[in-house]
């Protein structure tokens, strides 16, 4: 049924609490292919600030960035082997939510994992969720896996 799973990972212990679940789905589904996503964001300075970057020094903390995302992909990719499942990984640029949503309609992803920190009320509001708004957004299936330790009403 799922064949190409996408799985986001931003380098915390948070969003690494779903891959217990990708492996069960992908082996269960028989899933030809998993491709963990990291996104980079754009560098955002300060307007009227005393920053100031050359586009050379701009250039280098985006290429570290961007390495340093493949880096820890790699290490998952290279972690999690099954027989018949392809394990890749994709770094991207822009704003995590939209920028994922528009990779899984562009690249045929048939399911999105993600976690979440089950937020609600005020906090909610005021952090914001990328898995909320891939779930309001994205145009397939979408699990929302919590984190291990959550306290509802939080």
């Amino acid at each position: 049924m799922y064949q190409k799973i996408m799985v986001p990972l931003d380098g915390s212990a948070l969003a690494e609490c779903v891959l217990p679940h990708v492996e069960s789905i992908a082996k269960g589904c028989g899933a030809s292919s998993v491709v963990f996503v990291r996104v980079v964001e754009p560098i955002y300075l300060p307007t009227g600030s005393d920053f100031a970057f050359s586009d050379k020094e701009l250039q280098q903390m985006r290429s570290e960035q961007i390495a340093a995302a493949q880096e820890y992909l790699k290490k998952w990719v290279d972690r999690l082997k099954y027989n018949s499942t392809n394990f890749q990984s994709e770094v991207i640029e822009g704003r995590p939510a939209d920028s994922l949503v528009e990779y899984a309609e562009k690249n045929n992803v048939d399911l999105i994992v993600i976690a979440t920190h089950g937020r609600s009320g005020v906090s909610r509001w005021v952090w914001g969720s990328v898995a909320d708004r891939i779930l309001r957004s994205a145009c397939v299936p979408v699990l929302m896996i919590r984190a291990p330790g959550c306290v509802p009403g939080i």
